[in-house]
């Protein structure tokens, strides 16, 4: 059986992932949430107690992390727990290093006081490598942050790779791509489209929806993290994505839009305000993965889109009680 010590369980892939390895592995789970407003207990609500408990827990606080590895003494850390929206490290930027940079030293020093731990999963993102004109950033590509955000999951990142170094903990940090899927909250790109199409408003395209990113199923970014976890080598870091996803934001709006329209939602593109410091494109070499972990996405865009379009529709009650809130936000923003 595998003890598993999950971070930010509560949100959009950290419950993804626990969905997928309680259904398909022998394990144990403890997941410490904090319940920010993008955790969220309906995620798994139908989960197997026999194999999951949760901690109401905010990272920042050490004691508390402390205590909640050394009772556990897990096998494998899985650390998701951050603040990860963009616009909101533009509105309060000081949360960011406080969760996403203090909050990951906290763990890994915890971790470092816990014997029986094979392996340490740092998720990061792609973004800490900043706007890619050409070409595709390989995980030695140098750093080069444009937001808050970027900024402190680039610190932690640095500081897990540190606790390598220096202490011999067995750190992975996994660098991934734009994920959609089920649960996603509705402040990120694809779901506020989805869910502004589906309550008949005009889809808000940033700009001129010409910023290209990557974008990858979040079960198989799910899969690749468990294959790591038992296969990926101490101190290295790995690029996740879907490789050749590479869409501009225009495209995939455009698409959700034909989407809407076939289950008789009529809706329209509305170009606003384009987001501070918003990077051009992202786009990351997987290569390493690929190669070393034999692992690929199995989940082609296209298809991706449609079931998670399906996935609101059939989920209102999920995602209203979430939309009011997002978009009084979006109206402070001018977007």
């Amino acid at each position: 059986m595998y003890k598993i010590l999950v971070t930010g369980g509560c949100g959009f892939i950290g419950s993804n992932f626990i969905k997928k390895i309680v259904s398909t592995e022998d394990v144990r789970i403890r997941n410490l949430d904090c319940l920010t407003y993008a955790g969220n207990l309906d995620n798994l609500r139908d989960i197997d107690l026999c194999k999951y408990e949760w901690f109401q827990m905010d990272i920042t606080n050490y004691h508390d992390v402390l205590v909640a590895v050394s009772n556990f003494a897990p096998d494998y850390i899985i650390h998701f727990a951050a603040e990860s929206h963009v616009d909101r490290s533009t509105m309060g930027p000081l949360i960011f290093p406080q969760v996403n940079t203090l909050g990951t030293a906290n763990m890994l020093e915890a971790a470092r006081m816990n014997s029986s731990l094979k392996k340490f999963i740092h998720v990061s993102t792609d973004e800490v490598y900043g706007s890619i004109q050409e070409g595709f950033a390989n995980e030695g590509y140098p750093l080069s942050t444009s937001s808050p955000y970027s900024a402190s999951k680039a610190g932690a990142d640095l500081l897990a790779l540190s606790y390598y170094t220096t202490f011999g903990l067995p750190v992975v940090v996994t660098r991934c791509t734009n994920n959609y899927g089920p649960c996603q909250h509705v402040e990120k790109f694809i779901p506020r489209a989805i869910t502004n199409a589906l309550s008949g408003q005009n889809i808000k395209i940033y700009g001129t929806g010409e910023n290209v990113r990557d974008w990858i199923w979040v079960e198989d970014h799910c899969a690749a993290l468990w294959q790591l976890v038992q296969a990926g080598k101490d101190g290295r870091i790995y690029n996740i994505g879907y490789g050749d996803a590479s869409l501009s934001n225009l495209t995939i709006a455009k698409k959700i839009v034909e989407l809407a329209d076939e289950i008789g939602h009529k809706i329209e593109l509305e170009f606003v305000t384009d987001r501070p410091g918003h990077d051009w494109r992202y786009a990351v070499d997987i290569d390493k993965i690929r190669k070393e972990i034999k692992w690929w996405p199995q989940i082609k865009w296209e298809l991706g889109l449609a079931l998670t379009v399906e996935w609101y529709r059939q989920n209102e009650w999920w995602w209203k009680p979430q939309k009011e809130a997002t978009e009084k936000f979006y109206q402070k923003l001018g977007r």
